[in-house]
């Protein structure tokens, strides 16, 4: 392929690579995977063996009173940005719902982050994306969220007066939707004036959302639906604040929502406040519990397509696929992780084909990362979970379940294990 070009950067065409520069690209550990134009899966999709996404799915297609909430998430690079833009590619949600699809790191500082800003990004998105996609508002809405605009622009006056502060959030609504947006991300003294003003009257942003939604229900009989993608960033102190303590305000916007969440809340106390309707996405499961050397074929097989839809199979080893699947742990992130790990040593190698040294010196890379964090008490609990594989409750369980050290499974009961490039570790 050559050197990469600036339209290479700028376009990705979704093919077999047939040499190691291709292949490393196709390896991209944050390439998302967005449906093609015409509205198909993306070439490099798989979907996995008794797929969850298909619960979340029947669970938006089923009848309901009030457009339902679901709390999605899984482990850091199992796959759930990719599962909900998939989930747009159905025929079935496309006939049912208009929907949107949006990271809250566009729209907030996810390391500062709390539900009015979440809410913001809601009606803001809103309102926003119809308009950009052609849709024409009432005109009575439209004054009615202009005198909403025009009182939040007052109250912040007032909080600002005898203090210097430039607060211009813009002329028109889609201006004002677009830069409070902008400010409460980008500007920590306007993202607590703002937030204050939104505390006072969260009742008149929540209807403000709701005008909107139904407005593009009864232009389009389609219900909203937003998929909020990378709320599983934020740390679970701020998880806890959005989803446990204000639960009840981020249920009323009146439109679908999928709020990913992160998955240390689901190994917290606090897990009961979303239980009703929350989803976990589990890595998939390449042996039974205690047998790590009786292989799961289908499991295998499915992080073989992962791989071959990227790669032509001649430029590695059949051995050193089936060692890099068992790495990987079953989870897609980290299979390509090791994959271009590999690809980068098997390229400085100048090799034609991908071996097994390249794979064992990609997991001996990503073992050295753990060796530096991971102390004393961690590998005696590490040590503990390969004896038992059993998923129980415990403080430092958590930290360890976010930092991939140890991997949740499920084939019924759910269970857990170590990272396989740490069993290496723990027997030294």
């Amino acid at each position: 392929m050559g050197r990469t070009t600036e339209a290479t950067m700028n376009h990705f065409d979704y093919i077999v690579a047939t040499d190691f520069d291709r292949a490393w690209l196709n390896f991209e550990l944050d390439l998302p995977l967005k449906p093609e134009k015409n509205g198909l899966p993306n070439p490099f999709y798989i979907d996995r063996p008794g797929n969850p996404i298909a619960e979340l799915t029947d669970a938006l297609l089923a009848p309901f009173y009030r457009p339902p909430k679901f709390f999605f998430s899984g482990h850091r690079g199992c796959g759930k940005s990719t599962e909900l833009l998939h989930l747009l590619t159905n025929p079935k949600i496309q006939k049912k719902y208009w929907p949107i699809n949006f990271s809250i790191r566009e729209e907030a500082d996810i390391i500062d982050i709390d539900f009015r800003d979440v809410l913001l990004a809601i009606g803001g998105r809103l309102f926003r994306e119809y308009r950009k996609k052609g849709g024409q508002l009432p005109d009575q809405l439209l004054k009615e969220l202009n005198n909403w605009k025009g009182k939040v622009e007052k109250e912040i006056s007032t909080i600002l007066e005898g203090r210097m502060s430039n607060i211009e959030l813009g002329a028109s609504i889609d201006a004002f939707f677009a830069n409070a947006g902008l400010k409460m991300k980008l500007e920590p003294a306007t993202r607590v004036e703002l937030r204050q003003v939104v505390e006072n009257d969260i009742t008149g942003l929540i209807a403000i959302i709701n005008h909107i939604a139904t407005a593009i229900y009864s232009r389009e009989h389609l219900i909203p639906l937003i998929l909020i993608d990378d709320m599983d960033k934020p740390d679970v102190d701020r998880a806890r604040k959005i989803f446990h303590d204000r639960r009840e305000i981020m249920m009323q916007p009146n439109c679908a929502i999928v709020y990913t969440v992160s998955s240390a809340l689901f190994y917290s106390k606090e897990f009961d406040s979303i239980r009703d309707q929350a989803l976990f996405l589990p890595n998939i499961n390449l042996h039974p519990p205690m047998e790590p050397d009786h292989h799961h074929e289908e499991g295998y097989a499915t992080l073989r397509r992962f791989v071959h839809v990227r790669m032509d199979q001649k430029l590695l080893d059949d051995n050193a696929l089936n060692q890099a699947i068992t790495y990987s742990g079953g989870v897609f992130r980290e299979m390509a992780r090791i994959m271009r790990t590999a690809i980068g040593r098997a390229r400085r190698r100048k090799g034609n084909c991908l071996n097994g040294e390249d794979v064992e010196w990609a997991a001996t890379e990503i073992r050295n990362e753990y060796r530096r964090i991971l102390d004393k008490e961690d590998l005696k609990l590490l040590k503990r979970v390969v004896e038992t594989n059993r998923l129980e409750y415990n403080d430092r369980l958590t930290p360890l379940l976010q930092l991939l050290a140890l991997l949740e499974y499920r084939n019924g009961e759910n269970w857990c294990d170590v990272h396989p490039v740490l069993r290496k570790l723990l027997d030294d």
